[in-house]
């Protein structure tokens, strides 16, 4: 059966076809019938148009914002978010000294150097409890260490530190973390460093974190304001109500979800990154439950820690109460011995 979108990109296939595309080979065969059932229909959903694309799947991503050759996707998507007008340079190299191979629930990356000389780390999180603040941080240092020695490099004895330019770290989370749900009806937050004074200097480090759950959640029944906005459904929206809305408000975005369909005809690629992304979340949420799990323990270990110290205060407050009364030693042990319910030995290291 046709579905709403298949109107919109007849390119789209059925269930069935998909199925037989499968079929054919013998190892795309069993990597489908490897997923759990919920991952099998989720991919089905996704590439019969019953759900809209993941756009955020890194495969997708650098597809479609290709900064080579569609430049002004990007340009604009950038504009967009940091308010003001900027052209992509260049991609730069992924990692260098940056906490390499770390363990993240990341499912996009991209840094480039945009054409007044500053940085721009655009990064997608599966879940925010894993990137905190002291997280952005280390990457944005990370960035702007990086453009230090590349234009020192460049620049050798002309070199100032006034050549070095801003470095903009902007995360678009799947799940925020806890506290973005103490506003929520704000769905973009920017951060860069101020004086409690009036003083104004310069310092290059900026952050954009936009949780893009509460962005959904504050944009259901409602208009589509503005183009930022626009962006944001894109990436974020897999409801095929809202795409329509979308496409038929900014036609622009038409041709970024046709191209999107046109990678979903290639079967093998896209159960491959398929196959990928649920890789990275399985090992991943292993990881974030371990994380969890050990912060249950380290709050336990600190309220035993807590229940020892108080113990041997009531135990040596104690011992010295029935020592003021001039309670012979053997006497004391025997008392303190019944009241705690603890052995002799136990009780030695108080006296």
């Amino acid at each position: 059966m046709a579905t709403k979108l298949k109107k919109y990109f007849p390119v789209i296939r059925e269930k069935k076809e998909v199925l037989a595309e499968i079929a054919k080979k013998e190892l795309l065969q069993e990597k489908f019938e490897s997923w759990e059932i919920e991952q099998q229909e989720e991919f089905l959903n996704i590439c019969t148009g019953v759900k809209g694309l993941k756009l955020l799947y890194d495969g997708f991503f650098r597809e479609i914002m290709n900064p080579e050759y569609v430049p002004e996707r990007l340009n604009d998507f950038l504009s967009q978010m940091l308010g003001k007008k900027v052209r992509v340079l260049k991609v730069l190299p992924g990692d260098s000294t940056r906490i390499a191979n770390e363990s993240s629930l990341l499912i996009m990356d991209m840094v480039v150097e945009l054409e007044d000389g500053s940085i721009a780390n655009l990064e997608m999180q599966k879940i925010g409890y894993l990137f905190p603040g002291q997280r952005c941080a280390c990457y944005s240092a990370d960035l702007l260490l990086r453009q230090y020695k590349r234009v020192r490099g460049e620049r050798k004895k002309k070199f100032s530190y006034r050549n070095i330019k801003d470095v903009y770290t902007i995360v678009l989370f799947e799940k925020s973390p806890k506290e973005f749900y103490e506003y929520p009806e704000e769905f973009y937050h920017f951060f860069e460093q101020k004086s409690n004074t009036n003083l104004r200097i310069e310092f290059l480090q900026k952050y954009l974190l936009i949780p893009l759950d509460i962005f959904k959640k504050n944009q259901q029944n409602k208009s589509i304001s503005g183009k930022r906005e626009a962006w944001l459904t894109l990436l974020s929206s897999d409801d095929p109500e809202m795409i329509i809305r979308l496409i038929e408000e900014y036609p622009e975005f038409y041709e970024i979800y046709e191209e999107g369909y046109e990678i979903c005809l290639n079967i093998e690629r896209m159960m491959e990154m398929f196959s990928k992304e649920l890789y990275e979340l399985d090992k991943n949420t292993v990881q974030y439950m371990i994380d969890e799990m050990q912060d249950t323990i380290d709050a336990q270990r600190e309220t035993i820690n807590e229940m020892q110290d108080e113990q041997e205060k009531r135990l040596s407050g104690t011992i010295n109460i029935l020592r003021s009364m001039n309670m012979p030693e053997q006497e004391i042990i025997q008392k303190i011995c019944s009241l705690y319910e603890i052995k002799e030995e136990k009780i030695q290291k108080y006296l």
